[in-house]
């Protein structure tokens, strides 16, 4: 607790002294960023406090995240708090700035219909018919090679590309297992650089085949939470699905459960284990692969299900051959259970005939992000009616374009049919919603996160599970939108290009750091850049400690 109170009075302090420097410029827009459901009274209060702190030290905007493109699906309730906020805001003249329509997080999107996820392609996987019903038959099969770390010489593990320093780190422990004899205990990892402590395998796969990854993990006092996860990638360091299951710090056996989708890959390697571990051990045991058919299957105009028999090529019919196929749970995870394939009695599909089932899947990734398809005309009709109501209940001068991220995209058939690259897709995509925006307000200001607009970060090809390139992507879109840019290590390259470009700029500065030196940095790169417009208190945890300092930092003083 007192190093808590250290670190925040020396954040303060920090912020006093940079406060008293002269600014060498007075940046218009001083907002702070707050997300909040409005589901309940205690956030109008904590966005209260928040407004009166940020008016007090000289900010003038809020910019709000709080599912303000899913208007059309919240409680009454929920409007009568916003309509609070709004009042509050209003009093201290603070403006509100709403947070809208992401692709890359397509939770809004999703809530009005799953199907809407970006899809990725299982190409032939191979079903056979047997009494009525069609199943997955693994093609070719695959397995984890001493998955149970059964066969060992001391504490090295045989069958695995490499385990962290065995004997030192990983232990064959045969006290402490799932099942069999064994398991693998990773312990003292945080006395080293990095913290890892991993086991990985590289497994042949099938090409653009879906599978599901297991294994049984026990923890103790493992620090920090959320440093164990699961993960594939290609032979060139492609990340197919990183998977964060969120296992607590200390838990008995439990079982975590990943997708992922090979693409283009024949090989590829699959990792459980932590990274940037500080303290505590775990246990791993029961490692498997299999692979998995109709699991997430998406079912949407540009994500069409081919089922073909193998022997005759015959494409069959859905809904005479075979039963319409949907994954009734749908939630982009892969610990249940996929759809069967029915086969009607008068269907032409015959019992034992080997069927080639082509289809598109939904995936989650990280701590369950999913991200939207671009190309489907039902998103644009979706954010278009948030649109006015987001006009009718706030009528705000600006919005702030929540375009980031985007780990998905550009596989399925609406989006191949298009023919143009990602980054034409991604720019056409912000095109339409500013002028959506436009159109129930013909003077808002637009802004937008820069990163997938920004070479310098994730504007580039082999981005996560996109099939395409972003590059190009800053070369369509309207150029009096304002960039947010957020990435500090790039600072200097990232505002550098975009006023190269013409664009107007400001920073997403603070990203809960314990001092103020993250937005000072944003500042002095600031002061440099032409058309510089402004900075943000940014914070993912509700860090608003140093809201104050931050507010005296970044507003020049009459005096001055």
């Amino acid at each position: 607790m007192m190093n808590k109170i250290m670190k925040y009075l020396f954040g303060v302090l920090v912020g006093v002294l940079l406060g008293s420097v002269c600014q060498a410029k007075d940046y218009p827009y001083r907002w702070v960023f707050v997300s909040k459901s409005l589901r309940a009274d205690s956030d109008v209060a904590a966005i209260k406090t928040i407004v009166r702190t940020a008016s007090e030290h000289g900010l003038n905007g809020l910019v709000l995240s709080a599912g303000l493109d899913k208007l059309d699906l919240q409680r009454k309730d929920y409007f009568a708090r916003l309509q609070q906020v709004k009042k509050i805001c209003s009093e201290h003249n603070v403006e509100i700035i709403p947070l809208i329509f992401s692709a890359g997080y397509g939770g809004s999107v999703i809530s009005h219909d799953r199907n809407l996820a970006a899809g990725i392609p299982v190409k032939d996987a191979l079903f056979v018919v047997e009494n009525g019903k069609a199943h997955l038959v693994p093609d070719p099969p695959v397995e984890i090679a001493n998955g149970g770390f059964e066969q060992y010489n001391e504490n090295r593990v045989s069958g695995y590309r490499f385990h962290d320093k065995p004997g030192v780190v990983s232990f064959v422990d045969k006290e402490v297992f799932k099942s069999g004899k064994v398991s693998l205990r990773f312990e003292s990892f945080g006395k080293y650089e990095h913290g890892h402590a991993r086991v990985m395998q590289e497994i042949k796969v099938k090409p653009y085949r879906c599978y599901r990854l297991s294994c049984w993990v026990r923890t103790e006092k493992l620090e920090p939470r959320g440093s164990l996860r699961m993960l594939a990638l290609s032979l060139d360091g492609r990340s197919l699905a990183p998977w964060d299951p969120s296992v607590p710090a200390t838990t008995d056996w439990r079982k975590i459960v990943m997708g992922f989708n090979s693409l283009d890959n024949d090989r590829v390697m699959v990792y459980v284990g932590v990274w940037g571990g500080k303290s505590g051990r775990y246990w791993v045991d029961d490692f498997k692969v299999e692979e998995v058919g109709l699991l997430n299957v998406l079912r949407r105009p540009g994500t069409p299900v081919t089922v073909r028999s193998e022997k005759t090529q015959v494409v069959y019919e859905e809904g005479k051959d075979y039963a319409a196929v949907k994954d009734e749970k749908l939630t982009f995870r892969f610990d249940h259970e996929p759809p069967v394939l029915e086969i009607p009695p008068a269907s032409r599909i015959k019992d034992s005939e080997r069927l080639r089932v082509s289809y598109y899947h939904g995936t989650a990734i990280n701590r369950g992000q999913v991200s939207i398809c671009m190309s489907e005309p039902k998103v644009y009709e979706i954010w278009e009616e948030q649109t006015k109501l987001i006009h009718k209940h706030l009528a705000p001068n600006k919005y702030l374009l929540s375009m980031d991220e985007v780990r998905a995209g550009g596989a399925c058939r609406a989006c191949k049919e298009r023919k143009i690259t990602m980054g034409r897709m991604l720019g056409d995509c912000i095109t339409k919603q500013v002028k959506m925006i436009r159109e129930v307000n013909p003077d808002a200001e637009v802004l937008v996160w820069s990163d997938m607009l920004d070479p310098n970060h994730n504007a580039h090809d082999n981005y996560y599970l996109v099939d395409g390139d972003f590059a190009g992507s800053w070369k369509h879109v309207p150029k009096d939108l304002v960039i947010v840019c957020w990435y500090h290590k790039k600072r200097s390259e990232s505002l550098g290009f975009f006023s190269s470009l013409g664009f107007r700029t400001m920073a997403g500065a603070y990203y809960d750091g314990d001092t103020l030196e993250n937005p000072a940095d944003w500042l002095e790169v600031l002061d440099k850049t032409p058309k510089a417009v402004g900075i943000m208190y940014t914070t993912w945890q509700n860090k608003y400690e140093l809201l104050g300092p931050f507010g005296d930092l970044v507003t020049k003083k009459v005096d001055e």
